[in-house]
């Protein structure tokens, strides 16, 4: 598949990126290698493969170690983070005003 430079800065712009000439050149080079691989990929026969809900399975019905059971924890470290602020009133952080009030010169 081919890419364009066109549609390199449509994706630029949904992105919010501003490109330089070289990286508009770099990543519709990059971007066209991931397209034609993925052209390559739908080249392949999966007519016969199960599809799949997840990315781990387990055939037997075997527990992945690599998961844990979420488990709740206290998380004490409010007090030591407040201590530190420099001008803190438990439990909230003190910061200066940042939306103005549309007055120029009160806050």
């Amino acid at each position: 598949m081919k890419i364009s430079r066109d549609d390199v800065l449509r994706i630029a712009e949904l992105a919010h990126l501003e490109l330089s000439p070289e990286e508009i050149g770099t990543y519709l080079g990059q971007l066209d290698e991931i397209l034609t691989y993925i052209d390559k990929l739908n080249e392949l026969d999966v007519s016969q493969t199960e599809a799949m809900a997840q990315v781990l399975f387990a055939p037997s019905g075997d527990v992945h170690p690599e998961l844990r059971d979420d488990v709740l924890r206290p998380c004490n470290a409010a007090e030591a983070i407040l201590a530190q602020a420099p001008d803190a009133q438990k439990p909230f952080f003190r910061v200066p005003r940042v939306i103005s009030t549309g007055e120029v010169g009160r806050e």
